[in-house]
């Protein structure tokens, strides 16, 4: 009898993980969801011998009822303050004694956490992160404690000229939306907010399936996905978080004005246009507006309100575009003795130039170069990567930076006349003083 035995096969190593190449960055995307419903994305970059970690929650200061506003940003802090496994300050303790460095920040949109370690020892990121996700503590005592920093916080943003003036001009802009009210909540919310308000917000929004964790750096991906599951397979699914509706974005209602009175001698002064959401061809313009008016010393405004005119010591702006909106925000300082008015007028001047005329070739080229290596240099390191890839995942789609070139080359001068036209309106904007002369 004969006795027919398999022949032995060897296995077949899998093969290496492709990705998706991402123009300009070095970097290749591998996406993933666990069972749990956890969004992880890969950033493949083997030329840095470190690994940047980023939770991302889709939970931001938007989705806060007008009860809770302000809890998002403290529960960031309070992420710091212990879990079931790991003691207060025992995060920053193994981050500094393993030579990395640690971050977090909130948006209107999202709450992200920010881990940078040597790719040999990124693991510890990882056990850190999973174990705040479903073990964070939310001691009373601690709580009490920290109430007392973020209402020190608040304070010493109102005691700002600049970010009191801010606050008020997106009041006026955005309305009861709640891009109109402060990231950090208002002293009477903080004042009255209670532990349990906020063990309720971290259990509806730290969970699974509204977490999208973005690693970048020298990692080999199918190993990294095995960590990852290790650390956060074990976490329960949880259901999305039902959040109250925002209060609807009113049309614009005619340009509005504001003027405050601070105890120094500057005249400041900042200009704001309700625009557009993020990812819209509108989105891309405004970029390059931002950029024709005052990226550099020879930027329209900076050259004729700073160099030529001598009306302003300073000039600048930028484009936020959020997920449910957006807007277009100037602002300057006066020299001392400026009617502000003149300095007004050159902005409108200049505003009605990009409405009026095309703007030459020789400029379009120029600005489109400065953009290009703006966007270089946000993938110049592996957290900037992170947090910029990381950013349009979560509030649109990363697949944008796989056309972020062509997108660009596609704003020429009739696209920014027309966007000037339809967004850069007088009846679009909330146009804010402070000057000098009395208390804030």
């Amino acid at each position: 009898m004969t006795i027919r035995r398999r022949p032995k096969t060897r296995r077949k190593k899998p093969a290496p993980a492709r990705g998706v190449p991402l123009p300009g960055t070095g970097a290749k995307v591998h996406e993933h969801r666990l069972r749990n419903g956890l969004r992880v994305i890969l950033l493949e970059r083997p030329d840095i011998p470190v690994v940047t970690s980023l939770l991302w929650y889709g939970a931001g200061s938007r989705h806060e009822a007008p009860h809770e506003a302000g809890v998002a940003h403290f529960l960031e802090h309070m992420m710091f303050k212990g879990t079931k496994r790991f003691g207060k300050g025992v995060v920053d303790a193994t981050t500094t004694s393993l030579g990395g460095s640690i971050n977090a920040f909130t948006s209107y949109d999202h709450t992200a956490y920010w881990f940078e370690l040597a790719s040999d020892r990124f693991e510890a990121a990882l056990e850190l992160e999973a174990d705040r996700m479903g073990g964070l503590l939310l001691d009373p005592v601690e709580f009490r404690n920290e109430k007392a920093v973020v209402l020190e916080e608040l304070s010493m943003g109102r005691d700002s000229p600049w970010g009191r003036l801010r606050q008020d001009v997106s009041h006026v802009l955005f309305g009861r939306h709640p891009y109109g009210a402060p990231i950090i909540g208002h002293p009477e919310t903080l004042e009255s907010m209670h532990v349990d308000l906020m063990r309720g917000w971290y259990e509806r929004t730290y969970q699974p399936c509204m977490g999208t964790l973005v690693l970048a750096g020298e990692l080999h991906p199918s190993s990294t996905l095995s960590l990852v599951r290790k650390h956060f397979g074990k976490v329960p699914r949880g259901e999305p978080a039902p959040f109250v509706p925002c209060a609807p974005l009113r049309a614009p209602e005619g340009e509005r004005r504001i003027e405050k009175r601070w105890d120094d001698a500057a005249s400041r002064m900042i200009m704001a246009w309700r625009t557009t959401s993020v990812g819209t061809d509108e989105d891309f313009d405004l970029d390059l507006i931002d950029t024709l008016l005052t990226g550099g010393r020879v930027s329209r405004l900076h050259k004729r309100l700073v160099l030529t005119e001598g009306l302003a010591t300073m000039v600048g702006s930028s484009s936020e575009t959020l997920v449910e909106g957006g807007a277009f925000w100037l602002h300057s300082e006066a020299v001392p003795g400026v009617d502000p008015a003149a300095l007004e007028k050159v902005v409108d001047e200049e505003i009605q130039r990009l409405a009026e005329e095309l703007v030459p070739a020789q400029e379009m080229r120029r600005v489109q170069r400065t953009l290009r290596s703006l966007d270089a240099y946000e993938a110049e390191t592996v957290s900037d990567l992170a947090e910029w890839f990381g950013g349009l995942a979560v509030d649109a789609d990363w697949r944008l930076l796989l056309e972020l070139e062509e997108r660009r080359a596609q704003v020429n001068a009739r696209r920014i006349r027309v966007t000037a036209r339809k967004l850069l309106t007088s009846d679009r904007r909330v146009i804010g003083w402070s000057l000098p002369g009395g208390g804030a």
